[in-house]
């Protein structure tokens, strides 16, 4: 079965750093476009950042652009997800998601992959 598996959330400080990874457990998923989103207590699931499978081509929310980078890495399966000078608002659960559509896309429902979830904390 086709996992996803995030790893690198936790707790910083407000304007500290952290990196997520997700990684994939077959290489089929290094031609798909992967994506993360995240969902805070009591809000609904938000559109973070997303990649084309090649790399070249990347979409943002408002909210996190020029804070978080995301990235790729074809021969490890894996997507990363770079997050500095966060904020409290960005305390939520991440999820990374994989979509084989072709094209970026902010739409959750163009994902058919989902990983279980890691938690960022910002204190402030």
């Amino acid at each position: 079965q086709v996992q996803l598996e995030e790893s690198g959330g936790g707790l910083v400080q407000a304007g500290g750093s952290l990196r997520l990874s997700c990684a994939a457990s077959e290489r089929t998923f290094s031609t798909y476009a992967r994506g993360w989103f995240r969902q805070a207590p009591g809000k609904e699931r938000e559109f973070v950042a997303a990649i084309s499978g090649n790399g070249a081509d990347t979409l943002y929310a408002d909210s996190v652009k020029g804070r978080f980078t995301i990235s790729r890495d074809n021969a490890k399966n894996t997507v990363y997800l770079q997050m500095n000078s966060l904020k409290p608002g960005d305390r939520a659960v991440y999820y990374c998601a994989a979509s084989p559509v072709y094209g970026l896309s902010k739409m959750g429902t163009r994902y058919a992959y989902w990983g279980q979830g890691t938690q960022v904390t910002v204190s402030s």
